[in-house]
């Protein structure tokens, strides 16, 4: 199955390459760097990425959408949210990280599920579209092919869930020591979340 990292100008890199170091770890998974028109994409972080155009690759399999400062221009693309509606109901499953739940949200595909992002910016994503029932203390949520975490590292937390769904705790936890990572495993388990920093 192919995942579709759909990057823009300003994504935040872990979003996007946390989740990619462990679904490319399963052997699972062929990964595809996308964009709306293809080309170098470059993450806040300076990161720059080779892409493809998104309408080449594959309509199925997953879609991963991560956050980051360029979502607050995308929300108001009619164009890009078109196609990314249009990708993530062709999508088999879609993940978002951050506030990449903002552009999901903003398509109406998110309408009536329960779905999370960055605690940070919880107040803006909320804004975006009420009509979500948005989770304000989880690590990541499930609502039939949508998966949305909270905000940067939480999106490796979800990614080691979704390979748990999909093939066995046991091949996320493989996964997880490959990469040495201490996996969260409990997505009710949000330490970010602004009511656990009350004392």
């Amino acid at each position: 199955m192919e995942v579709n990292v759909l990057l823009f100008p300003d994504f935040e890199t872990l979003d996007a390459f946390g989740p990619v170091e462990i679904l490319g770890r399963s052997g699972e998974y062929l990964l595809n760097y996308v964009s709306m028109d293809g080309g170098m994409v470059r993450s806040r972080q300076g990161a720059e990425i080779a892409t493809r155009p998104l309408e080449d690759v594959s309509e199925t399999g997953i879609l991963l959408v991560p956050g980051g400062i360029g979502t607050r221009l995308l929300v108001h693309d009619h164009g890009f949210l078109t196609q990314l509606g249009e990708a993530a109901q062709r999508a088999d499953y879609c993940l978002t990280v951050c506030t990449g739940s903002a552009l999901l949200a903003k398509t109406g595909l998110l309408d009536g599920r329960r779905a999370t992002s960055n605690k940070r910016a919880m107040d803006w994503v909320v804004s975006v579209n009420p009509a979500v029932n948005w989770v304000h203390r989880a690590r990541w949520v499930v609502d039939g092919k949508f998966y949305t975490s909270s905000g940067v590292s939480a999106g490796t937390d979800m990614a080691l869930g979704f390979l748990a769904d999909r093939f066995g705790q046991e091949a996320a936890e493989e996964a997880a020591l490959g990469a040495e990572y201490l996996w969260n495993r409990d997505s009710d388990n949000d330490p970010f979340a602004c009511d656990a920093q009350q004392p």
